[in-house]
């Protein structure tokens, strides 16, 4: 008898929150992301454990570019879920964010965990191509005696390029690149556009002739054939 009326007394809990996040979700995807994040603070608190609501608040928290609180989510859903490589990205992801916020003192405070959730993302998922980058990116970015590495920077490279050409010689054009060797980058940006034939290929390709080798003429003619 009490387990039925626990029964009747909770059903309409559960009616509530299911009809709130559906409601919710709609918002969600017409972009009413405060309207949204309302709905989905209310289930949270009938059902503090789903997965599904806690990930729509991390990724408002992520587009109003609160980087805390999106980390606290993805934190959270990351032990809910240890399986789901996305969820360590994303919380990386947060982490990055929120460090170039910060003063550069603190910003390497938080330099390691950026790294575990990415490694983790990719110990998760071998073919997570976001997570390689942002790898890239940290030992691009970091100063040597920090743990900042050309070499770690190509290793993840040339993983890429393992499972996703177009990736791999982005990567290693943007390591020229960033080291200035802008004849060596764009050879890389080339056979990547050759391959994808994308706007993003076609993008830092472009970039790089009018801003870095301040070749006008050859952006011109990309831009031309791009638009054929």
């Amino acid at each position: 008898m009490k387990k039925l009326l626990f029964f009747f007394l909770l059903m309409p809990i559960l009616l509530w929150s299911q009809s709130n996040f559906e409601k919710a979700e709609k918002l969600f995807h017409a972009k009413k992301y405060d309207e949204a994040q309302v709905l989905f603070e209310g289930v949270l608190k009938n059902k503090p454990s789903d997965i599904k609501t806690i990930e729509f608040l991390g990724e408002i928290a992520a587009i109003h570019k609160s980087w805390v609180k999106g980390a606290e989510y993805f934190k959270k859903l990351k032990e809910l879920k240890p399986t789901e490589a996305e969820y360590f990205y994303k919380y990386g992801g947060c982490l990055a964010m929120r460090a170039m916020e910060v003063n550069k003192l603190k910003a390497f405070t938080m330099v390691d965990g950026m790294k575990e959730a990415f490694e983790r993302a990719i110990i998760l998922n071998p073919k997570h191509v976001q997570a390689r980058w942002a790898l890239i990116e940290i030992y691009l970015l970091l100063p040597g005696i920090l743990g900042g590495s050309e070499s770690k920077a190509l290793g993840y490279s040339n993983e890429l390029a393992q499972f996703s050409p177009v990736d791999g010689y982005l990567s290693k054009g943007r390591i020229d690149e960033y080291f200035k060797r802008y004849t060596a980058a764009e050879k890389n940006y080339m056979k990547a556009n050759e391959i994808g034939k994308s706007k993003v290929t076609f993008q830092k390709l472009y970039n790089l002739y009018l801003n870095k080798l301040k070749d006008p003429k050859k952006a011109r003619e990309l831009k031309q054939k791009f638009e054929l």
